[in-house]
């Protein structure tokens, strides 16, 4: 019954104060579109730095009988079985995938057929091929295979040298700037959603005055006004997914970013929810947080 009478009160109150009504509900539609349009883009950055970042490989090429220094003979099995032993118990490394001398001479000639085509040997190493679980350890990885000097058998260690700490850095940068965002984003928005809930709370301050002087509690002044602000920012929120679903169908149908990279953004049920919850929470602590100024007469 109480709940019927807050709700009754509040609807009254949405529909008297239309123009705040109507400012706060585009407020929080605005900010909710930004904060969808930010979690989207910033959780594909993510992920794309993620994917670069999963890109990077530790490669480990042994001596052959064209190598120069430091290589004095021919990688041994024993030499190569030692190195894999190696990489194994790096709690850092992921896998370590061997290409023997005859693999890797069939990748190039799959990548380029008129380079091989006129060899008499095959001038290419063995290798071991590392994949690190975080693409930020390459460097890790790496140093730790040069501990002491090269291991005994092996010709160079390549680990991506400044092409990987620029995509590392750019993963970090980018993971930064998603959280940073976010959260200037959620502060302003609760900013605005307060300031034209608390016009709207101001315009009725004579109200709340006489309703505490005859003994109205402060959550029974309080509890209408914060499900207005759960009423705007579900219809806020809600008119924000519908914009972000439209700009989706439409937008991106033309750009098709996702057949041409297995990078994706956050799924969008995932996005409205947030959107949702973010949208109902702010309309409620925002006009909840004003609305305590109010209380003290």
């Amino acid at each position: 019954m109480r709940f019927k009478l807050v709700l009754s009160e509040s609807l009254r109150s949405l529909g008297a104060n239309l123009s705040t009504t109507v400012a706060a509900t585009m407020t929080v539609l605005i900010g909710m579109f930004l904060l969808g349009l930010v979690v989207a883009l910033g959780s594909w950055a993510q992920d794309f730095g993620d994917k670069q970042k999963d890109k990077l490989l530790v490669k480990v090429y042994f001596c052959t009988e064209t190598s120069g220094t430091p290589c004095k003979k021919p990688a041994s099995e024993p030499q190569i079985n030692a190195v894999r032993q190696q990489l194994v118990a790096n709690p850092l490394v992921e896998r370590a995938d061997f290409v023997s001398k005859a693999e890797a001479l069939e990748r190039m000639r799959k990548l380029n057929k008129d380079i091989v085509e006129n060899l008499t040997s095959n001038p290419l190493p063995d290798a071991f091929e590392v994949k690190a679980k975080d693409g930020a350890n390459v460097k890790a990885i790496s140093a730790d295979l040069r501990q002491g000097g090269l291991p005994p058998g092996v010709e160079k260690i390549r680990d991506g040298e400044e092409v990987s700490e620029r995509i590392v850095t750019v993963a970090r940068w980018m993971s930064a700037s998603f959280a940073v965002a976010t959260l200037v984003l959620l502060v302003s928005s609760a900013l605005l959603i307060a300031n034209t809930i608390r016009l709207s709370i101001f315009s009725r301050r004579r109200e709340i005055e006489v309703m505490k002087l005859v003994g109205a509690t402060n959550w029974f002044v309080r509890g209408p006004f914060m499900l207005e602000g759960l009423i705007t920012g579900l219809i806020g929120s809600l008119a924000a997914v519908l914009l972000l679903l439209l700009a989706k169908t439409m937008v991106l149908a033309r750009i098709d970013i996702e057949t041409s990279s297995d990078v994706a953004a956050w799924p969008f049920r995932t996005i409205a929810l947030i959107i949702v919850v973010v949208g109902l929470t702010v309309g409620a602590v925002g006009s909840g947080i004003t609305l305590r100024r109010f209380l003290q007469v």
